[in-house]
């Protein structure tokens, strides 16, 4: 008996890949509920600068975060390719907006390495490595690091103050 094609057997991510600007990232299939076309948000009084507003989504309030704001990215205007990628994130439902959604692909762990040391510090502990494809780089990320804890408390507050 041949056993080695088990050990053969290469650690795959699945992954959802987005564009904002011309940079391309990812994040876990797993963590991704849907996603939707952009649709009206409605603005929320004192909510957190990161977060748009919030949409209804077959009757549930659900928070938007552009993600080119939380990355410091310049801001744009949709285009038809914009994108909401809804998640779950520590409980909640939130939604990224994002440029384009890419695709999904299968991505061999060994072809993932950690950030460059370059880039680390608090503001991108949300990067969990760089996934090497073809000539592609893509950005992991890791969507529970995506907000702090109190920034997940306010977001859940922007949802609960909406519904009043």
């Amino acid at each position: 008996m041949d056993d080695k094609k088990g050990q053969d057997a290469v650690e795959v991510l699945q992954l959802v890949t987005f564009r904002l600007g011309s940079e391309e990232f990812s994040m876990d299939i797993l963590k991704v509920q849907e996603i939707i076309r952009p649709m009206e948000l409605t603005r929320v009084p004192r909510a957190p600068a990161f977060v748009d507003g919030v949409i209804n989504l077959r009757g549930r309030v659900i928070p938007v975060m552009d993600l080119r704001r939380r990355f410091s990215m310049e801001p744009t205007e949709d285009t038809s390719e914009a994108r909401i990628i809804v998640v779950e994130l520590g409980g909640r439902t939130v939604g990224f907006k994002v440029d384009a959604v890419s695709e999904v692909l299968r991505l061999p762990v060994d072809m993932v390495e950690p950030p460059p040391s370059i880039v680390s510090g608090a503001e991108i502990d949300y990067i969990r490595g760089v996934g090497k494809l073809d000539d592609r780089l893509i950005m992991l990320l890791d969507v529970e690091k995506l907000l702090t804890d109190g920034e997940k408390e306010a977001v859940g507050s922007v949802a609960g103050s909406s519904m009043a």
